[in-house]
């Protein structure tokens, strides 16, 4: 059993417009026995969900580009990024399962009976709560049941594309492709031979 090293938590809500943001004061233990008291601040943005679809017959993959401002506000020339479809885990979501089949229906059309869940990882754990619960999925064409490209209501603005996974490896390899997830999942489909 390991010995909990935080006591004194402290929690001051910073800002909680459309997620929160804390101040967070505790003490911590470190590995010498010492305490110390420690100020962090917290995205708490709730659980994320990101699926990648693939194609053993065509060999393909689907990604979709979407403007991201914090990648624009961060140097990426015109904000575009291509991405696995992913998005957030909602409340009335009754498992991450059910959250990213609404997303890949509302992203790309594609409505998708078999996902497997391969990881459940923290992207940035040293400033947000968030967690993604990672998927890939076979699709086929007969899948298609809509446009795709997201939600008006949102504001969503997504191409959806159709790439050659060995295309889509080089542009991971090249720097096209800097998403931290659709990396991880590109890499999952190469390591496990999904496709070739």
């Amino acid at each position: 059993m390991t010995k909990k090293r935080i006591k004194n938590i402290n929690r001051t809500i910073l800002s909680d417009k459309f997620f929160t943001l804390s101040q967070v004061k505790f003490n911590y233990q470190l590995k010498d026995g010492n305490w110390v008291e420690n100020k962090w601040e917290v995205l708490e943005r709730g659980n994320a969900v990101a699926a990648l679809l693939y194609n053993t017959e065509k060999q393909t993959v689907i990604l979709v580009k979407q403007f991201r401002l914090p990648a624009y506000m961060n140097g990426v020339e015109g904000g575009f990024l291509l991405e696995v479809p992913a998005g957030m885990l909602e409340d009335d979501d009754s498992s991450a399962a059910e959250a990213i089949r609404r997303e890949l229906l509302e992203e790309t059309g594609y409505n998708i009976p078999k996902l497997t869940e391969i990881y459940s990882a923290f992207a940035t754990p040293g400033c947000s709560t968030e967690r993604f619960s990672c998927f890939v999925g076979e699709y086929s064409d007969k899948m298609k049941t809509n446009d795709g490209g997201g939600l008006d209501t949102e504001n969503e603005d997504i191409e959806i594309l159709e790439i050659p996974f060995t295309k889509a490896i080089a542009m991971m390899v090249n720097g096209d492709i800097i998403d931290a997830k659709t990396i991880m999942l590109l890499q999952h489909v190469q390591i496990k031979k999904l496709l070739q």
